[in-house]
């Protein structure tokens, strides 16, 4: 193990990630936004480490805002909650959840139920 490395116990956040994952699929879910079974996945790789760095302050690399200027305000407003559960968390954060949130409303499910 490298000694700038810091070896973290998934196991230990599991209830909080699984928590936070279906608190978003609902909140998703009252949007009429559906993410398909890929993206569910991508989402939850993505909630466990926002959830793992809250506990732990590692820091995001530097995130470049204007990479994001087609997300919709909704999309980043769903995101800006949902990162809000978490004080540590840099608010950069809100721009890379937000494109789960932008990518999964352009499912055919979501389109047919008129969102």
């Amino acid at each position: 193990m490298n000694s700038n490395t810091l070896e973290i116990n998934e196991e230990l956040f599991t209830d909080e990630i699984d928590s936070t994952f279906n608190k978003v699929i609902d909140i998703l879910r009252a949007e009429n936004i559906f993410p398909d079974s890929v993206q569910k996945q991508m989402l939850y790789s993505h909630l466990k480490a926002m959830v793992i760095r809250s506990h732990t302050n590692e820091p995001l690399p530097e995130v470049e805002i204007e990479m994001f200027d087609e997300i919709s305000k909704s999309s980043h407003k769903l995101a800006e909650d949902v990162v809000t559960w978490f004080p540590a968390l840099a608010y950069e954060e809100t721009y890379l959840l937000s494109v789960h949130f932008e990518v999964a409303k352009e499912n055919e499910l979501t389109e047919e139920l008129g969102a």
